[in-house]
C-alpha cells in the first residue's frame, strides 16, 4: 500500500541556498540528504523513508510491521548507517533476558567492587529485530528507555545518549513462538508503518542495484547526532495554528468515543501526532502545518494505539477503519 506523501516544495526551492534562521530550509535540506542516502539501498520506498524521518525528527520511536523479506531490517540498518551515531542491534528470541538488553552489575574480583556492564540499549540508534519474539518480561525492559530516555539497573539510573531512537520490527502473520506487544509498549511507538510489496518496476530495479556489491556495505554517514538534535529543535518551531491543534485533539477524542472502540488513543498519541505533523511539514519545506499533514499521519500515529471491542473484531473491523471513520466524521478546519 502506497502512503502517498507528495512533497509540496518546488524544485527551484530545493536548490535555493539556505538563509540564516530558515527553519524549513535547514530541515528540508538535511532530510533530503538523508533520504537520498537511504534510497541508495531501498528502491521505491520514498514515502516510507519520509515517514521514518518524520518520526526521527519528532524524537519518536518506530515500529515496522510487515511480512518477511520486505526490507524492514534493511530500512533500519540504512537509517542507522546514514547517521553517524552509535548503533546496536538486538536480535529478539524467546530466551533473551532483560539483562541482555539493559546490562548487568557484576562483581569484579580484581577490584573487589561491583561494576556495570552496559547492554545494547545504551546506544543512540537501537534496532530490536523481531521484537515480538521476546517474552513480555524482556519486552518490558525497553519501556523506561522508550518513555523517559533513561535506564534503571538495580539502584543505578543512567541517562541514555542523545538522540535516542528505537526501531523495532515484527512479523504480524506468524504467531508461533511470538508474544504480542502489550498496549503500554505499543503506545510508546510514535508511528507504525508497513513497507508493502514493490511493484514490478521497483523489484526489477532492486535486482539491478544488488547485482554485485551490496550497496548497504558502502553506505556512509551523511549526518551526525548533534545535527539530528538541532533539527529536532528546529522542527518544534514549525507553526501550528490553534485551530489545527484543536483539530488534533478532536480526532483523538473521537477515537475514544467510537462505538467499536474499547480503548481509544492516549494523550501521548495527541502529542505524537502534533510533533510528527510539525516534522513532516518541515521535511517538505514548509514553516507551518496544514490539515493534510494531520490527516495523512493520523493512521500511522493512532491505529496501533486503538483497541477494538470483541464484537467489532468479529465483524472484521480494523483499527485503521476506525481512524478512517474519525477522519471522515470530524470536520476539517479550513
Amino acid at each position: 500500500m502506497r502512503i502517498g506523501i507528495v512533497s509540496t516544495v518546488a524544485q527551484s526551492e530545493a536548490t535555493t541556498a539556505e538563509t540564516p534562521g530558515d527553519t524549513s530550509g535547514a530541515v528540508y535540506q538535511a532530510a533530503a540528504r538523508i533520504k537520498a542516502n537511504i534510497e541508495k539501498v531501498l528502491v521505491g520506498k520514498g514515502d516510507v523513508i519520509e515517514l521514518t524521518l518524520a518520526a526521527v525528527l519528532s524524537g519518536g520511536h518506530i515500529l515496522v510491521e510487515d511480512v518477511p523479506g520486505i526490507g524492514k531490517t534493511t530500512l533500519a540498518r540504512s537509517l542507522a548507517d546514514s547517521l553517524q551515531c552509535t548503533f546496536k542491534r538486538i536480535q529478539c528470541t524467546p530466551d533473551l533476558m532483560p539483562s541482555d538488553i539493559t546490562g548487568v552489575n557484576f562483581y569484579n574480583q580484581r577490584s573487589g567492587e561491583f561494576e556495570f556492564r552496559p547492554g545494547p540499549i545504551l546506544a543512540q540508534v537501537v534496532l530490536a529485530d523481531e521484537i515480538n519474539r521476546a517474552t513480555p518480561r524482556t519486552q518490558s525492559a525497553m519501556l523506561e528507555a522508550m518513555a523517559e530516555a533513561q535506564l534503571t539497573v538495580d539502584d543505578l539510573t543512567i541517562p541514555l545518549p542523545k538522540p535516542f531512537l528505537l526501531i523495532a520490527t515484527q512479523n504480524p502473520i506468524e504467531l508461533e513462538g511470538t508474544f504480542p506487544l502489550p498496549e503500554a509498549q505499543l503506545d510508546r511507538f510514535l508511528i507504525r508503518i508497513r513497507m508493502g510489496y514493490p511493484d514490478e518496476a521497483q523489484e526489477g530495479g532492486m535486482l539491478a542495484r544488488f547485482n554485485g556489491a551490496n550497496p548497504l556495505a558502502d553506505l556512509r554517514p551523511v549526518a551526525d547526532g548533534a545535527e539530528i538534535q538541532e533539527l529536532q529543535h528546529l522542527v518544534q518551531q514549525v507553526y501550528v495554528d490553534p485551530v489545527l491543534s484543536n483539530y488534533i485533539v478532536r480526532l483523538v477524542q473521537a477515537t475514544r468515543q467510537h462505538a467499536d472502540v474499547e480503548l481509544g488513543a492516549s494523550p501521548r498519541a495527541t502529542m505524537g501526532l502534533y510533533r510528527c505533523s510539525q516534522a513532516l511539514a518541515a521535511i517538505q519545506g514548509r514553516e507551518f502545518v496544514g490539515p493534510d499533514d494531520i490527516k495523512l499521519l493520523a493512521p500511522y500515529t493512532l491505529s496501533h494505539r486503538i483497541i477494538l471491542k470483541s464484537q467489532a473484531r468479529l465483524r472484521g473491523r480494523l483499527a485503521e477503519d476506525v481512524v478512517a471513520d474519525v477522519l471522515s466524521q470530524v470536520e476539517v478546519p479550513v
